[in-house]
């Protein structure tokens, strides 16, 4: 069960977006989905192609540190830190904060390029999800058409590697929404406007799963 300032997120998103009250259901799983991830310390392996690539590094830049809410490491980490360098421990204590592990499939330059030229180019990011997924992990796939060949293959990888599987797109839901274990379909079907949507329900994504983690009580 979420807590109750992780819900009042989710309905602040809704209040301002009314449209997007069709998607409450999958909002509310996919939230759960990532918490689980996360208490269980595993990790979100996330892509997309163009814009959404774009938000791919996005969403990870908001997880990886602090989002809303201040991340203090936890006292065994500032232990460690104090015994074995002393030295820079109040630095990096003052600085590091605790993470959401998250990892952009778009972002491997010599990777993708490598694999593209040599293999097969539309399965570039199945390639990272076999190598980097465990079971537990979730695994997000972005595409505004939900036809995105390369996302889509990136899915299917990751059903046979045991990860969740949460699908962002459009009105539609395409192939994607198929494969996925929650989809979430924003009512719009014009690309930059299904991209409005996306960053709401991402920057929504990111300071829920961080108030379960980080939140108080």
């Amino acid at each position: 069960m979420l807590k109750k300032t992780t819900l009042s997120i989710i309905e602040i998103l809704i209040k301002r977006q009314p449209v997007l009250s069709v998607c409450l259901d999958a909002f509310l799983s996919s939230v759960e989905a990532l918490y689980v991830c996360y208490s269980n310390q595993h990790k979100l392996l996330v892509c997309g192609n163009g814009g959404s690539a774009a938000d791919s590094e996005h969403i990870v830049g908001e997880l990886m540190k602090g989002f809303l809410l201040p991340r203090k490491l936890k006292r065994a980490v500032q232990d460690q830190f104090e015994f074995m360098f002393p030295e820079d421990a109040a630095y990096f204590i003052e600085n590091l904060q605790g993470s959401l592990p998250a990892l952009s499939l778009v972002n491997p330059i010599a990777f993708n390029t490598a694999f593209t030229n040599d293999q097969a180019p539309n399965l570039c990011f199945a390639q990272q999800v076999l190598g980097l997924g465990n079971a537990g992990d979730v695994f997000l796939g972005i595409s505004t058409s939900g036809y995105s060949e390369n996302v889509i293959y990136a899915a299917k990888a990751a059903k046979v590697r045991d990860l969740t599987v949460l699908a962002l797109t459009g009105q539609d839901g395409g192939e994607l929404e198929a494969v996925a274990d929650i989809c979430i379909k924003v009512p719009e079907t014009e690309t930059y406007r299904i991209q409005e949507y996306h960053v709401m329900i991402y920057h929504m994504f990111c300071a829920a799963v961080e108030n379960e983690i980080f939140g108080k009580p």
